[in-house]
């Protein structure tokens, strides 16, 4: 054995029959099953994503109520920089994606983008506190921005880098991170749901200082606990940059338009070995498919290719090579079709809060709901809609479909635009119920008055968008880490992430059209008086573009071709022998 074998990889003997029948003897590599790695490493990896969500959403879930109390911006303007910032933060983890998979790894990008997001914390902090009055929003913006700097190494790497521990070459592992996804996810709202309900309400109450202060010492803690379970996970190299591979494929197909030659007629296409977690050898190699055909001149040999003694990757590229970018290009309209949803995500941390804010939150004669703790309802739901989900709905659609996770993520993923259609529909009527109790007791004109009506009327669009969070963002997630190719993994959470950023501009130039339409008329939409500020007209302009939007999604979903992998059975014959081998030892 050669000194640079894989100590992890047994060879055995088995016995093949061959076409003409003959039985012959090959020596097939398996591979043991490493130590590391698992739910006992995942567990640690959680405990920090928690930390980064609790003190995300303790700040982003009030931030509109420090910009129009406490720095007294307007409605408008501080949506607008909320979105802005939320924009911005889901953007850089395109470029915390680049580094982690082409330079430093996951584990060290976790690392160091958690460490700058907790400086960021520490200078909020401070910028609440002891920095003075006339510096203190500009060096508010700046941690926030720091913030948005630790967040974009972090998203892309930390969920990644959380399902590297499960092996998707052991049955059992690659059906634990099926549900590994669910319950990150549960993991996530609880730290989110946490803050919303405990810090949101010291913020209002004892101050933004404190507040803060809270949100910095447990991220700090969280990162402690991290460093504990070094020794515990499976840790992947970096594997350079992927878009050089991408560029390759796409200069080389154009390099060669003008090559006509039949699929049969393409002679040796070159396998591309990738990189296993623990520097293990992948053998998993794409199976070649119809869309994109006019990459598939990349991997044609011509006469040049024939000629040359090494081969020029910017002029030939493997088959599999080929087939990523296939991959990436698939993801791409489904991608695009989702920036709708994360629209109407936005609108429940500003717009909701502030029609929050008008209502009776009254609980007992001297407690007062702050309006952004309404935020949690959305946590709440998820906590109860995703075991729902695992014990219930899955077995229940299993049965049915034949899939081992009840339905694909295609359909989950439709599912929750639906439900955001609904939830806008709601919304607008809800508030168009507002405005009118408002024009009876004559108050239309005192925008800081309260209107007599319980805030629990917002509560099923809360928990609608709960709901198709459940539905949407979870198949989100597990869509974008399974399709990519394994050496883009991080860009793939980064490419997920960023679809809340894309769509957080989107829904800023939303509201500068719209008022720009509106200002010719007497009304403007979106005013800083809240009763005159048609937010119904609003919700309404959002259900007809999200529904709009869903008719795209079901077009482009249709046509959407899952990876298949040479050796194994289509993704439908996999689902439901596992489905079949499930269900027997049930």
């Amino acid at each position: 054995m050669s000194k640079f074998s894989q100590p992890s990889v047994d060879s055995t003997v088995a016995l093949i029959m061959t076409q003409n029948g003959r039985a012959e003897t090959k020596v097939v590599s398996t591979t043991r099953k490493p130590s590391k790695g698992g739910w006992n490493a995942a567990i640690f990896i959680i405990f920090v994503e928690v930390a980064l969500r609790f003190a995300y959403y303790g700040l982003a879930g009030n931030l509109i109520t420090y910009l129009t109390n406490d720095l007294h911006q307007s409605t408008s303007t501080a949506i607008k920089n909320i979105n802005t910032w939320v924009g911005v933060s889901a953007i850089f983890p395109i470029f915390g994606a680049i580094v982690a998979d082409s330079l430093l790894g996951r584990f060290k990008t976790i690392l160091l983008s958690s460490t700058i997001y907790f400086i960021g914390m520490v200078l909020l902090t401070l910028s609440v506190s002891v920095i003075p009055t006339h510096y203190r929003e500009a060096v508010f913006f700046i941690a926030l921005y720091i913030l948005a700097v630790g967040e974009g190494g972090h998203k892309p790497s930390v969920q990644t880098f959380a399902a590297d521990q499960f092996d998707e070459e052991e049955p059992e592992e690659k059906a634990a991170k099926s549900s590994f996804f669910n319950w990150w996810y549960l993991g996530i709202v609880v730290g989110a749901s946490s803050a919303i309900l405990v810090v949101i309400y010291i913020q209002d109450n004892l101050g933004w200082t404190a507040g803060i202060g809270i949100l910095t010492g447990a991220l700090g803690v969280a990162l402690f606990i991290f460093l504990i379970g070094i020794k515990r996970y499976r840790k992947q190299a970096p594997v350079g940059s992927p878009f050089t591979m991408v560029a390759q494929v796409f200069v080389a197909a154009t390099r060669k338009r003008r090559v006509v030659q039949t699929r049969q007629g393409w002679g040796i296409c070159y396998e591309a070995g990738g990189t296993d977690i623990e520097g293990q050898t992948r053998k998993r190699t794409l199976a070649a498919t119809n869309q994109f055909r006019f990459l598939d001149k990349a991997m044609i040999i011509d006469d040049l290719d024939a000629s040359s003694k090494n081969r020029n990757p910017w002029r030939l590229c493997s088959l599999n090579q080929v087939e990523e970018v296939k991959l990436v290009l698939r993801l791409l309209p489904i991608w695009l079709s989702c920036l709708m949803f994360t629209v109407v995500i936005v609108q429940t941390h500003t717009l909701f809060i502030k029609q929050g804010s008008t209502m009776t939150r009254s609980i007992g004669p001297n407690f007062q709901v702050p309006p952004a703790s309404f935020q949690s309802l959305v946590g709440l739901t998820i906590l109860f809609t995703i075991p729902l989900y695992e014990r219930v709905f899955i077995p229940a659609a299993r049965k049915i479909t034949g899939h081992s996770s009840g339905i694909t993520m295609l359909q989950r993923i439709g599912i929750g635009l639906f439900l955001s259609i609904v939830e806008m529909v709601v919304a607008a009527l809800v508030e168009a119920k507002r405005v009118s109790i408002a024009r009876e007791h004559g108050l239309m004109d005192i925008p800081k008055a309260t209107i007599p009506m319980s805030v629990w009327w917002i509560l099923p669009q809360y928990m609608i968008s709960g709901i198709s969070d459940v539905f949407t963002v979870v198949g989100l997630q597990e869509l974008f880490y399974d399709q990519m190719p394994e050496s883009m993994r991080s860009m793939g959470a980064a490419a997920y992430i960023s679809v809340t950023g894309l769509g957080s501009f989107f829904n800023t130039a939303i509201i500068t059209v719209v008022q720009a339409i509106t200002a010719r008329s007497s009304g403007i939409l979106l005013g800083n008086n809240l009763n005159r500020a048609h937010v119904d007209y609003f919700y309404w302009i959002l259900a007809v573009l999200s529904a709009l939007n869903f008719c795209v999604y079901l077009w482009v979903a249709h046509g959407f071709v899952y990876k298949k992998v040479e050796g194994e059975k289509p993704q439908e014959g996999r689902e439901l022998a596992f489905a079949e081998n499930l269900d027997a030892k049930t």
